[in-house]
């Protein structure tokens, strides 16, 4: 098992505070009284089965969609009754991009960049240092619409990272993107830790979380059934095995002798 990176001490403030979170969907109670805190400077990941509730808490947290309960402070600012002054110090990367893909890279940077208030010298200048960071020199001037799917997150992250936002809250960054990007985006996401910003993220290798982050939480059925550092959530195993059996176990795969009679 990897030795879990240190997380931070219990003196530092407390960046993110999520109480009693609820969101239905009709009869569906999608996430059921939520309840983290994530302190700064914290690498934060989030791991669920699908249908979990991740995506769901992620989009209350940044104001994408609004609850049916409960609350969520940034850096003691209520993201839903102060939206602006919340989103000013958070960046996101949501589920299933939705951007400006008619636009260029350089495009949507700048237009990013200009939605944040920065003024014109200090976008230029930070999207030329984060399209060298990402590795999209060669790529700022083609339509994002043409960009290969890891080549789209890279870009949706940049323009998340922009104004230098306090906490980033980003759902699924690697998902589809190629092993030495990922090393670079972890990289990146390290150093912005390091300097005292706040990652929270959700995903679904668990190796990338025991890799990355110093604590964690395993939500199943909209609920949180183990939170804290990440030796506090294994329990002295791996971070998959704990997750399989707060997940329900594995499954057998008993009744499928016909699949061992093969077709030809």
């Amino acid at each position: 098992m990897r030795v879990a990176r240190e997380a931070p001490a219990s003196d530092v403030p407390v960046v993110l505070s999520i109480e009693g979170l609820v969101k239905r969907f009709g009869d569906t109670t999608a996430v059921d009284a939520i309840s983290l805190g994530i302190r700064a400077g914290s690498f934060y990941g989030i791991v669920g089965p699908n249908g979990a509730g991740k995506t769901t808490t992620l989009s209350m947290i940044t104001g994408l969609l609004r609850p049916d309960g409960g609350s969520v402070h940034v850096n003691g600012i209520d993201v839903w009754k102060e939206p602006r002054a919340a989103k000013r110090i958070t960046g996101v990367l949501p589920d299933r991009l939705r951007l400006f893909d008619r636009l260029t890279g350089a495009e949507m940077l700048y237009y990013a960049g200009s939605l944040r208030g920065l003024d014109h010298r200090t976008v230029l200048d930070r999207s030329a240092d984060l399209a060298d960071a990402f590795g999209l020199e060669d790529a700022l001037d083609r339509l994002v619409a043409d960009y290969s799917a890891g080549m789209t997150k890279k870009i949706a992250l940049a323009c998340a990272m922009i104004h230098s936002p306090r906490m980033l809250v980003l759902d699924e960054p690697f998902e589809s993107v190629d092993p030495v990007s990922a090393a670079n985006l972890t990289d990146i996401l390290e150093r912005y830790v390091a300097g005292g910003g706040t990652v929270l993220l959700s995903s679904h290798s668990m190796d990338l979380i025991e890799r990355v982050c110093d604590s964690a939480a395993i939500i199943v059925g909209g609920r949180v059934l183990a939170s804290g550092t990440l030796d506090e959530v294994r329990r002295g195993d791996t971070l998959e095995d704990r997750f399989v059996e707060l997940a329900g176990g594995r499954k057998a795969a008993e009744g499928m002798e016909w699949l061992h009679s093969f077709s030809d």
